[in-house]
């Protein structure tokens, strides 16, 4: 079941969503080695000094509201990526504030200058993720023009990550555009091949949090671990992914107790090695 984005050849169509929180650098090689189609990094901000892992040649999912540094971020990792990918679906408190994310919709024009500069940065996909909004089959449509596929999680920036999806709607966007269309929202197990009967590609988001086993191939958190230490991840962000990894398995609740009171990254070993 392989699948395409633009020139890029993917052997399959299972992708790991752009997730700010989860989605490090050891995370992402685990759901690659797992048997992911692609796994996207969390929103960055094309201006950004923080030094970048890309060992597992993702796609970038750039944010901001307008095109600053878009042209030289692109340029100095461009090697390093599978494709790039705008946000324009994040509802949180900051992208309000900020003015970016889902809350861009209405700056159809600056998107389109956005989306201009990264066309004509790379010869790598494009990608765009959109929310559900009275714009987006418009901003759809318009982006056409310069991406490669479009991402489309059809919640409303109101609704966030809660209540139900409008599946209606996503096939509404998928058959007003013609390039590849990736779904988002609530992917499991059960339905992810039921979907892509529909369409091109799915998101897998939060199914795979603490879970890159979604993807096939096992791993178990001192897999991510090894590959945490060996990037130097912070405590809080291991930490952050050892309850992640707790999730739905025999006696979580009392490895969560145990990960509360860890104060170093060997208490959490400690706490988790009872799990191996």
């Amino acid at each position: 079941m392989e699948g395409k984005i633009g020139k890029l050849k993917l052997k399959n169509k299972f992708l790991l969503a752009p997730m700010l929180e989860p989605n490090d650098i050891a995370f992402r090689l685990l759901c690659k080695k797992a048997g992911c189609g692609l796994t996207y990094t969390g929103m960055t901000s094309p201006l950004s000094k923080q030094k970048m892992y890309l060992d597992d040649k993702p796609a970038v999912q750039l944010f901001g509201n307008n095109a600053n540094g878009i042209e030289s971020f692109i340029k100095k990792y461009d090697k390093k990526v599978s494709l790039w990918d705008f946000n324009l679906g994040c509802p949180s408190k900051l992208s309000k504030r900020l003015e970016h994310g889902a809350f861009m919709h209405k700056d159809v024009e600056v998107i389109e200058e956005i989306l201009k500069a990264m066309r004509s940065a790379t010869k790598k996909p494009v990608t765009i993720k959109l929310r559900k909004s009275d714009n987006a089959l418009k901003i759809a449509k318009m982006a056409e023009k310069y991406v490669d596929a479009i991402g489309i999680h059809a919640r409303t920036f109101e609704q966030g990550y809660s209540g139900e999806v409008d599946y209606d709607f996503a096939l509404k966007l998928k058959k007003a555009v013609n390039v590849p269309v990736i779904y988002s929202g609530n992917v499991t197990e059960e339905n992810a091949e039921k979907i892509l009967k529909d369409f091109d590609f799915v998101f897998i988001g939060r199914e795979a949090i603490g879970n890159p086993g979604f993807f096939g191939k096992k791993f178990s958190f001192m897999d991510y671990l090894k590959l945490a230490k060996k990037y130097k991840l912070f405590f809080r962000q291991i930490k952050f992914q050892a309850m992640n990894f707790t999730k739905g398995i025999t006696g979580a609740k009392k490895l969560r107790l145990g990960l509360i009171g860890a104060k170093s990254i060997s208490d959490i070993e400690d706490v988790m090695k009872t799990n191996i």
